[in-house]
């Protein structure tokens, strides 16, 4: 089948026929630093990134978090929502969703079909020009903005890709600007530091833009705050400009309480989620819908309650069994499996954790691994099921030197890992099992567990 064919037989699945053709085009992993084939799609499609405002999220860790609390708060406001997300855990369609719901494959395929001429035409025109097609992901955000347009929402929540000032997200115009903790991810694609990576993702301020960063590396913020200013932007930081006063465990989540950009401190606040970050991410979520509801007054306390009593976090710390205990949680870098840590330590006890670990390949597998070992009593090392995964025998010999003297067990698959993680933490009282080590993992793992039925 072409790219620009489609299998209309009635049986089939709309969304999953979409996902089909996006998937011959060079993968979301390669991306292309370029913007204006992007910027030429979307003016062919008719512009739909400038039909409403967009609220964009860059970062290292904590984007789709952050994304989906912003979301969840504007929704309790009475908006109309967008929220684009990536990469998915089980479903094409939890990339775009539309007041708090996936998109309905009918109305991802109808996007879909106005966007193959587009699609046909700009291709042509980079190939004559001697450049590779439009990509998964450049297609995939102008898809997400047509979506969004045809719905229609009143705000688009918008987590950036892989970069910044070339990622396809930006063709939109940012009415606020969003930062989470930047850090050293993708360093082959961003750059080998910490503030080339911050330059290059503070490229999403454009002029108009208000700015919002969570608490940075000394190296990341002078480039974000540097990207305010050329433009006349204000940036409200976290600790200086608004601030996470309190943060304590509650049963099933956390209770936070928070300093707004108003100067308005809120009264505590639950949340279902678990993890210190979370709630870093909490502070920065709700000081962006601050600054985008017009930065003069507090979030009404009950669409404060609302907003963050329905925030779900899926694939982090996810329970996808209870007999044993299995959680997920999309860790995949260094920093995600530091937080990871923290919050294992703190939110749970557990006498002895099982992690079964899958890696990509482009990503820091020592690192992880180190950074998972003080949690890990028994590890079984998988491969992802994707071509970018890293070899399970590789991935066991970076296991030995990060975690010594700890068991180390190659799988054959995720399901093989999972049976004999299950097994081992059925063994004894006080033992749970936690996949780790990648955001497609995580989705198997949910997939899988779904499939087996297991008891939640």
């Amino acid at each position: 089948m072409s790219p620009l064919e489609i299998d209309d037989r009635p049986h089939a699945d709309p969304a999953r026929r979409v996902y089909e053709e996006l998937l011959q085009r060079v993968g979301e992993a390669n991306p292309r630093p370029r913007i204006e084939p992007v910027r030429r799609l979307a003016e062919l499609a008719g512009s739909p990134q400038l039909s409403y405002p967009v609220i964009q999220i860059a970062g290292t860790n904590g984007k789709t978090s952050t994304s989906r609390a912003v979301e969840s708060l504007l929704r309790a406001h009475g908006l109309r929502t967008g929220l684009f997300t990536s990469p998915h855990l089980v479903d094409f369609t939890e990339r775009f969703q539309i007041d708090g719901e996936p998109v309905s494959g009918s109305a991802l395929a109808e996007a879909w079909g106005e966007l193959r001429l587009p699609l046909e035409v700009v291709d042509r025109e980079l190939s004559a020009a001697g450049l590779g097609p439009i990509t998964f992901f450049e297609a995939l955000a102008v898809l997400a903005y047509a979506v969004f347009s045809d719905a229609p929402v009143e705000v688009a929540v918008i987590e950036v890709g892989m970069g910044g000032e070339w990622d396809a997200t930006n063709i939109a115009d940012a009415t606020v600007a969003v930062f989470t903790p930047v850090g050293l991810d993708h360093t082959d694609v961003l750059g080998p530091d910490i503030e080339t990576i911050a330059r290059t993702k503070s490229g999403i301020v454009k002029a108009g833009s208000a700015v919002v960063s969570a608490e940075q590396d000394q190296a990341a913020l002078p480039a974000i705050l540097d990207a305010a200013e050329a433009v006349g932007a204000r940036a409200r930081v976290a600790g200086r400009d608004f601030a996470l006063l309190e943060d304590r465990l509650a049963v099933g989540g956390r209770q936070i309480q928070v300093r707004g950009t108003t100067g308005h401190e809120y009264d505590p606040a639950f949340v279902p989620l678990f993890g210190h970050h979370q709630a870093e991410n909490l502070a920065l979520a709700m000081a962006a819908v601050e600054i985008f509801l017009g930065g003069e007054r507090p979030i009404p306390e009950e669409v404060l309650d609302e907003g963050l009593g329905q925030l779900t976090s899926p694939g982090r710390f996810q329970l996808i069994g209870s007999d044993p205990v299995v959680y997920v949680d999309a860790a995949h870098n260094p920093h995600g499996a530091a937080a990871f840590v923290r919050t294992v330590e703190e939110s749970f006890q557990f006498d002895e954790i099982a992690l079964v670990v899958g890696v990509l390949g482009e990503k820091d597998a020592g690192g992880v691994l180190a950074a998972l070992a003080p949690v890990a009593h028994e590890v079984f090392v998988t491969a992802v099921d994707s071509p970018r995964t890293l070899d399970a025998a590789a991935l066991k010999r970076l296991a030995e030197e990060a975690i010594p003297g700890t068991p180390i067990h190659v799988a054959t698959g995720l399901p093989d890992a999972l049976d004999r993680a299950r097994a081992w933490a059925g063994g004894a009282e006080g033992r749970a099992v936690f996949v780790v080590g990648s955001v497609l993992l995580a989705g198997e793992a949910i997939a899988h567990a779904g499939a087996e039925g297991w008891n939640v």
